[in-house]
C-alpha cells in the first residue's frame, strides 16, 4: 500500500499545464469572437462532440467527488439507491428530445425562456430568466466550492495560498478562455474534460482494485461482499427519501428542469445543426450516462471496502461527522499512488470546469438575450461592435458574482454531500420554471402576466414551509427530492388562480 502525499508543486505543475491546454483550445476555436458564435456557434456543432461534452458539464466535480462520497453514508443516496435517481433520469431526458427541443428549434430561440415570453407575456418571461438566473449561479458555485475544498486541502492550502486566491484565480482561468469564443469554446472544451474526467476515474477503479490484491474482474465479487450493494429500495415506503418511485419521479423532474428548461444545457443542444441532430446527441447523452453514473458508484463501493481493509479513518469535520465528499480526495492523494493522485487532481478539475464554463456562458447568454434584448432592435455594425463589448463586460460581471457566492458558501460552511445540496436546492429554484412551462404546454388558457411573479415567489415559500413541517405535519413523510414536484404542483395550481376566463391561445 502506499502511503504517499503527493508535492503541492508536482500537483500545481500539473494542473497549470491542463490551463494552458484550455487556453490554448479557447483561442483556436473562439473564430471570429462575435455574438453569433458566443451564444450560438453559428448553429454547426457535430452532434456527437455535444453529447459527449454534455456528459462532463452534466456530472460536473459534485457527481466526481460526492455521489462515490455518499455510497457509505446514511441519509440520500446510500449505496446504489443513486441509480434509481438515473433511471429516472432515461424519461427526462426521453420528454426534452421529443417535447421540449421541437419546440425551441420550431421557435428558433437563442434563450429558452423566450417561450415563456410569447405564452404569456414579459413579466412572465423575466420571472423565467431570473429564476435560472438564481438557480445556475447557486448550483454552479456549489459546484466549484467543492473544487475549491479539494483543491484548499491538498494542492493550494498547503503552499500558502488563500482560498480566496484559489477561488478567483479558477474563475480567473475559465473567463480567460471562454470570453471570446463562448459556446463555441465550451463545446470543444467539454469533450477534452468529458475524456479527463472518465480516464482519471478509470484509473481509480484499477489502481484500487490492484491494491485489494485483485483485478478489473474481481469488481463483482468485491461489490456483492462490501455490504453497500443495495439498488432498489421499495420497504420504507414514501416515509423513506431513498424509495424506488420518490427517485425514479425526482430524477426524471430534475433532467426536465436541470437540462431542459435549463439555458447552460439547452445552449449546447441548440447550437447543432438540426432538430434530428439535437435528438441523437440527447439519445446517445442519455445512454451513456447510465453505465457512466454505476462506475462513479461502483468506485464509492471500492472506497469504502479500501478503506475498511486497511483500517484508515474515514475523514470528518471539526464536529466529529463523516465528510463523504474528502473521502475520494483522501485515498487519491494520499494513499494510492502518484500517477492515481495526478489523475485525480486533473479529473477533478476537468469536471468542475466542464460545468463552470457553461455556467457563465449560459448566464452571460440569458441576461443578454433575456434582460438587454441583445436579439431586438436594429442590425448594424455599430450597433453589433457596441454589444460584443457590453457582452464581456457582463461576462466579466457573472464572473466576480460567483466568487462572491462561492466565497459565501465558504464562510458559511456550506457543509457535505454537495450532491444532495444541488438536488434539494434544484427543487426550490427549479420549480417555477417546471409550472411555467408545464402550465404552458398543457394547457390552452391565458393567465393575468403582471401577477405570475407573485405566484412563482410564493411557490418556493410554501414548499420550504411544507418541507420543513411535512413529518410532523403528514405523518413522518419526507418530501427529499420530490419538493421539485411539490413546487411546481404550486406554481401551476398558482397559475390557475390567474387565468382569464374566455380567453384561450392558440396553440397548447
Amino acid at each position: 500500500m502506499n502511503e504517499t502525499a503527493l508535492n503541492p508543486w508536482l500537483l500545481l505543475s500539473i494542473v497549470g499545464g491542463y490551463f494552458v491546454l484550455l487556453l490554448v483550445i479557447g483561442y483556436l476555436t473562439a473564430g471570429k469572437a462575435d455574438s453569433q458564435a458566443f451564444f450560438k456557434a453559428g448553429r454547426s456543432s457535430p452532434w456527437y462532440l455535444v453529447a459527449w461534452g454534455m456528459i462532463g458539464a452534466s456530472l460536473s466535480g459534485v457527481t466526481f467527488v460526492s455521489v462515490p462520497g455518499a455510497v457509505g453514508m446514511a441519509g440520500l443516496n446510500q449505496q446504489l439507491s443513486y441509480m434509481q435517481v438515473v433511471l429516472g433520469y432515461l424519461l427526462g431526458y426521453a420528454v426534452i428530445a421529443l417535447v421540449l427541443l421541437p419546440l425551441y428549434y420550431r421557435m428558433g430561440l437563442t434563450s429558452i425562456y423566450g417561450y415563456l415570453a410569447e405564452r404569456f407575456g414579459m413579466r412572465s418571461y423575466y420571472t423565467g430568466a431570473a429564476f435560472f438566473q438564481i438557480s445556475r449561479m447557486l448550483g454552479s458555485a456549489l459546484r466549484l466550492y467543492l473544487v475549491a475544498i479539494v483543491l484548499d486541502g491538498f494542492v493550494l492550502g498547503p503552499l500558502g495560498v488563500p482560498v480566496w486566491v484559489t477561488i478567483a484565480g479558477t474563475l480567473a482561468l475559465i473567463y480567460a478562455y471562454t470570453y471570446r469564443g463562448g459556446i463555441q469554446t465550451v463545446v470543444y472544451t467539454d469533450t477534452l474534460q468529458t475524456l479527463t474526467m472518465l480516464v482519471a476515474v478509470g484509473i481509480a477503479v484499477f489502481t484500487i482494485t490492484n491494491e485489494l490484491g485483485g483485478g478489473l474482474g474481481d469488481i463483482g465479487h468485491l461489490v456483492s461482499q462490501s455490504g453497500l450493494d443495495q439498488l432498489f429500495f421499495f420497504e420504507g415506503g414514501w416515509a423513506d427519501n431513498n424509495n424506488f418511485w420518490k427517485q425514479f419521479l425526482s430524477g426524471a423532474l430534475i433532467t426536465i428542469v436541470m437540462t431542459g428548461l435549463d439555458q447552460d444545457m439547452m445552449q449546447k443542444n441548440l447550437t447543432c445543426r438540426s432538430l434530428p441532430d439535437a435528438q441523437k446527441n440527447m439519445a446517445t447523452f442519455a445512454v451513456l450516462l447510465v453505465p457512466i453514473n454505476l462506475l462513479f458508484l461502483l468506485l464509492g463501493i471500492l472506497l469504502y471496502t479500501y478503506v475498511g481493509q486497511l483500517g484508515l479513518a474515514l475523514p470528518v469535520n471539526e464536529a466529529g461527522s463523516v465528510v463523504g465528499d474528502k473521502l475520494f480526495p483522501m485515498v487519491a492523494l494520499q494513499q494510492l499512488g502518484p500517477v492515481a493522485g495526478i489523475a485525480f487532481i486533473v479529473g477533478l478539475v476537468a469536471a468542475a470546469y466542464s460545468s463552470a464554463d457553461g455556467s457563465l456562458t449560459a448566464l452571460t447568454t440569458s441576461f443578454c438575450i433575456d434582460f438587454l434584448g441583445f436579439e431586438r432592435g436594429e442590425v448594424s455594425e455599430a450597433r453589433s461592435a457596441r454589444l460584443q463589448t457590453q457582452r464581456r463586460w457582463i461576462h466579466l460581471g457573472f464572473t466576480v458574482a460567483m466568487f462572491v457566492v462561492i466565497m459565501a458558501f465558504w464562510l458559511s460552511g456550506a457543509g457535505t454531500s454537495v450532491i444532495n445540496k444541488v438536488f434539494k436546492w434544484a427543487g426550490f429554484t427549479y420549480g417555477p420554471l417546471l409550472g411555467l412551462f408545464a402550465f404552458g404546454m398543457l394547457t390552452r388558457l391565458r393567465v393575468r402576466d403582471v401577477a405570475v411573479p407573485i405566484v412563482c415567489v410564493t411557490a418556493p415559500i410554501l414548499t420550504y414551509v411544507l418541507d420543513v413541517n411535512s413529518e410532523a405535519w403528514f405523518n413522518g413523510l419526507q418530501f427529499g427530492f420530490t419538493v421539485l414536484a411539490l413546487n411546481g404542483l404550486l406554481t401551476f395550481v398558482g397559475l390557475l388562480l390567474l387565468v382569464k376566463r374566455g380567453e384561450a391561445v392558440a396553440y397548447a
